[in-house]
């Protein structure tokens, strides 16, 4: 899978993660399609999501537009990726609220290209969906 210039709304998650550069969207057989694009192929821990049933009950598509953001929610799971994965997903969301989902993908495009072939670098374990490099082909622009 090659990187796009641009990003459906449904591929920005809620919580303010890029769907794109999930290791679910990029595997070749029964790629998930974003968290806001139906539960087929999904993880478990997704189709059950907290943070997505907490905005559908508030007729929010992103938790950015909730007056409590970032809630307990979101700041337990930006724990988790700021440690795990070294993004934010709260400067995500903020980033989509203030700049827009454009300006956040031109971003987005330059972090997780494989510099190598193209191809797109996944967020959860550094392999690229093309040439399948493991890291080090990351260029982390901020």
């Amino acid at each position: 899978m090659k990187q796009t210039d641009t990003i459906e709304l449904k591929m920005f998650a809620p919580c303010g993660m890029n769907c794109e550069v999930c290791y679910k969207h990029l595997k070749p057989k029964k790629a998930c399609q974003g968290c806001l694009n139906g539960d087929l192929d999904k993880p478990e821990h997704c189709r059950i999501c907290k943070i997505k049933s907490c905005a559908y009950s508030k007729a929010l598509m992103y938790c950015y537009e909730c007056e409590d953001f970032p809630c307990k929610l979101v700041k337990n799971l930006e724990k988790s990726y700021v440690k795990r994965y070294g993004v934010s997903l709260v400067e995500n969301s903020l980033v989509v609220k203030c700049k827009g989902l454009e300006s956040f993908m031109k971003k987005e495009k330059g972090r997780w290209t494989c510099k190598s072939c193209g191809g797109v670098i996944s967020l959860h374990d550094a392999v690229c969906s093309e040439c399948q490099k493991k890291g080090g082909t990351i260029e982390i622009s901020n």
